[in-house]
């Protein structure tokens, strides 16, 4: 190194004149070091498409390419097992089935004011046509949002008062270890004795099937949340509490100021596992309660046996998948924008 800086440091007047063959190659060098930048540029650009974009794309295609292969070879009580261009199909009769459900809805709506604007109707009611499809998927997702509300209101003080305490942590852990691996199916018949005792009207505000799948999925969702918190809370450097001791914070600005802040990323973890299990859980207890939702949809539809029935249960089957997935990306955006948020 110290010859490098030699040579480089040398003066003017005794560096030997470059050749006219040389200052050729001189004069190129930058023009090479540039050609090789976007070349470098484009590599990682391929790479990075191919690892986000292209791969997931060619295993999806080579998914249905089996699909399409192996489905008409199997053979099962309502005929062979459709293929990807079936389960599509019925897809789009499902979608159909909405839209002629909704025209009719409106055409419903529409006789009814018109009655009680002549005066031979004095009374409005709701159109008491079937569910749809698309009907059951709003119903699944609202109940799975106030199973999953629930269950993080009650995870999280939880979570950090475990984590805070080491007494309170000793105190419910074998409570949880318990609690945590009840399968759903073992608390729905408890679930729905309960709340069919406490709610007696005749009129609830909420059905008592809409509460009983929300409180199974609450039961079964808020563990991953509440360790999760737990871990986070007690993992938190102790410096920091020794900060908040030395400037006297109260428990409110200590839990705002220190605690959650540093234990974000922990909470949104377990957040993101208890949505995934309560989404699985509500299906299950849907399916087994007959409760309105994707779980008596598959139900309904296996019950049913007609030759369509299987595609619908398989497509049925895709939509629960795909809201998962998207559930689990929507949780990954709100810890982002949390974490933003606390960093700035």
């Amino acid at each position: 190194m110290a010859t490098a800086y030699a040579n480089i440091a040398e003066p003017a007047d005794t560096q030997a004149a470059p050749s006219a063959a040389s200052a050729p190659q001189t004069a190129r060098a930058p023009e090479a070091a540039s050609s090789s930048e976007p070349s470098a540029a484009l590599q990682a650009f391929v790479a990075r498409f191919g690892l986000t974009l292209l791969a997931p794309l060619l295993g999806i295609l080579a998914f249905l390419g089996l699909w399409a292969a192996l489905a008409p070879q199997v053979d099962t009580s309502l005929g062979a097992l459709p293929g990807p261009v079936e389960v599509a199909e019925q897809g789009a009769v499902l979608f159909e089935e909405w839209q002629a459900s909704r025209i009719n809805a409106a055409q419903f709506y529409a006789e009814q004011d018109a009655r009680i604007a002549a005066g031979t109707q004095t009374m409005s009611f709701d159109y008491a046509g079937p569910p749809t499809f698309l009907d059951q998927v709003i119903t699944s997702l609202e109940t799975v949002a106030l199973g999953f509300g629930l269950a993080s209101l009650v995870a999280v003080p939880l979570g950090l008062a475990a984590g805070l305490s080491p007494m309170f942590s000793a105190a419910i852990n074998p409570l949880v270890q318990i609690m945590k691996p009840v399968s759903p199916l073992a608390w729905l018949p408890i679930v729905t004795m309960v709340v069919s005792a406490t709610v007696s009207s005749a009129d609830p505000m909420l059905a008592k099937s809409f509460v009983i799948s929300a409180i199974v999925v609450m039961l079964c969702s808020l563990w991953p949340t509440l360790i999760n918190t737990a871990i986070g809370t007690a993992s938190i450097d102790k410096d920091l509490l020794n900060v908040g001791r030395v400037l006297k914070l109260g428990t409110f600005a200590k839990l705002t100021k220190l605690v959650l802040p540093s234990a974000l990323p922990y909470i949104f973890t377990g957040m993101r596992l208890s949505l995934g299990v309560g989404w699985m859980v509500l299906i299950a207890a849907e399916m087994l309660a007959q409760n309105p939702g994707l779980g008596k949809f598959v139900w309904d539809e296996f019950q049913n046996g007609s030759s369509q029935s299987l595609a619908r249960i398989m497509f049925a089957v895709i939509v629960i998948g795909l809201i998962g997935f998207l559930l689990d990306r929507l949780m990954m955006l709100l810890q982002s924008f949390a974490s933003r948020n606390r960093v700035a």
